[in-house]
């Protein structure tokens, strides 16, 4: 069977619109209901318990993994699995939610009234609101959509998508509902590249044991081998106390060359730039970037107290992919 592209274009465009058309309709289900929910799950003592079968399992794991992200404790139940011992792992004081668009499979039916003998709450999440999982349950949110968007009416796809959405609305309640902040978001991401912007720190990433440095009165030679050897492309030019001065770059080294002026007539205070931007090693490491940012340079001297410790380049900063 061969179709143009112009169908495959309009299929597509339609597939979009129905979805979007049935997540606008989800407005409504905002209910009573919903809000009880998010009550409930926010004052447990025990954990949000979330099953379902087929593609509602795989959208229940993602809205497991959205609100462990956000600070409500979650696991995800298979609920055949959960028939066939996983139902071990329901605790008192958890509140279980089902997901199912038609909320008549079979593997709802025999988990339901297993979940109500063990006294726990059940919250049904589903499109068919005379299921027998919306009759059984203590708490229904509305998912109901008439129809999928797929070819006829087959593949989950609206069904689906509303699932997601209406998961995604009570984590971001919770997380309202809880005060989570950046700070709680860097601590549960510690790997994101979010996380690092909240959390890691100067300190962190410069080398400890690589401090490029020369007197003041260092020849240039000798100011250029140090350069080169800590692979900064600077160093920093410290008085005789031990005090900062000034830093030289590649480019004071270039601009040094390129005036003519005799090597053996300067030493590293004469072509050092005074004034050079620091930062304090306990400083968050974005902050150090967005420096480099601001005044076009690639290294940021790091102080301690108003003791020097190191330099930080940008390449530090891009390889923990903080931007």
């Amino acid at each position: 069977m061969s179709i143009s592209k112009e169908d495959l274009k309009e299929l597509a465009v339609s597939v979009i619109e129905k979805e979007a058309q049935a997540v606008k309709k989800l407005v409504p289900f905002v209910d009573d209901s919903f809000m009880k929910v998010l009550d409930l799950v926010y004052e447990a003592k025990g954990r949000l318990i979330i099953s379902g079968i087929g593609k509602s399992a795989i959208i229940g794991q993602k809205i497991v993994a959205t609100l462990n992200s956000t600070g409500t404790p979650s696991v995800f139940m298979h609920a055949a699995d959960a028939i066939h011992g996983d139902l071990g792992m329901v605790q008192k004081g958890d509140i279980v939610m089902c997901i199912s668009k038609s909320g008549n499979t079979p593997e709802i039916k025999v988990l339901v009234p297993l979940i109500k003998r063990m006294g726990n709450t059940l919250v049904a999440m589903v499109s068919g609101m005379d299921s027998y999982l919306a009759k059984n349950s203590d708490y229904v949110i509305r998912t109901t959509v008439k129809s999928e968007a797929s070819p006829h009416n087959l593949a989950p796809t609206t069904s689906t998508t509303t699932q997601l959405v209406m998961g995604d609305a009570i984590a971001i309640c919770l997380l309202k509902m809880r005060g989570f902040s950046q700070e709680d978001f860097a601590r549960y991401h510690p790997g994101g590249a979010l996380g690092k912007r909240l959390y890691l720190r100067v300190e962190d990433l410069i080398d400890k044991e690589v401090k490029p440095c020369v007197k003041e009165d260092e020849s240039i030679p000798n100011t250029i081998i140090n350069i080169s050897q800590n692979r900064l492309g600077a160093t920093v030019v410290l008085d005789k106390e031990g005090k900062l001065l000034g830093i030289i770059t590649d480019g004071d080294v270039r601009r040094m060359v390129e005036s003519g002026t005799p090597i053996t007539s300067l030493c590293a205070r004469n072509i050092m730039s005074r004034n050079p931007k620091v930062i304090e090693s306990s400083e968050l490491a974005v902050n150090a970037f967005d420096l480099m940012e601001k005044y076009k340079i690639t290294s940021v001297v790091v102080m301690n107290k108003g003791e020097y410790v190191g330099l930080i380049h940008i390449h530090d900063i891009l390889r923990e992919g903080i931007v």
